[in-house]
This record gives C-alpha cells, structure tokens and sequence, in this order.
C-alpha cells in the first residue's frame, strides 16, 4: 500500500529551484549580490550557492570564460537569471513557478 502524500511531496522536490551566485574573491558586487539573494530566496527555502570562477578554473575554465568580465551573475536552475545587478521582481516571480 502507498502512502497518498509519497506523490506529493516528490512533486514539490521536482519544482525546487536552485539558485548559484558566480563570484570572485574581493567583488563589492558580488558581496552585495549575495545579501539581497539570501533573504530573497530563504522566503522559497532555497539555499544560495556560492561559485567563484577563478577557484573553479581548474574543474571549469568555461566558467569563467562566459562569465567572468561580468560579475555577479545569478544562475536560476543553472540558467544565467541576471547579471551584475539582482533583479528581484524577476527572480520571486520565476522562484514561485
């Protein structure tokens, strides 16, 4: 016999998004980036994850070659979201599909 709510919770984990900010050491920026994402997407119960491109080179150079002259960049479901500046609006209403 299932247990009725085993379905609904894998459908819930199927919808979680995951959001990853791409840094580098020493980006005002960046650091910026990260305080207005972490409230932002605690209201979801996502964890903001953190990459920095230059200490990613060695497992990703591709990294920072696409991203690396325009920091910080918001990753949505590994998905560029935006660049530079958060765009909050944008970003609640794609993290409450």
């Amino acid at each position: 016999m299932t247990n009725p709510t085993d379905g609904a919770g894998a459908d819930e984990r199927s919808r979680a998004h995951s959001v990853t900010l791409l840094t580098r050491s020493g980006c005002g920026m960046c650091d910026r980036a990260l305080e207005q994402l972490r409230p932002l997407c605690a209201e979801f119960g996502v964890e903001v994850a953190t990459v920095d491109v230059d200490a990613a080179v060695a497992t990703d150079p591709q990294l920072r070659a696409e991203f690396g002259d325009r920091l910080p960049v918001v990753l949505l479901d590994g998905r560029e979201h935006s660049y530079f500046d958060v765009d909050e609006d944008r970003l609640r209403a794609d993290l409450s599909r």
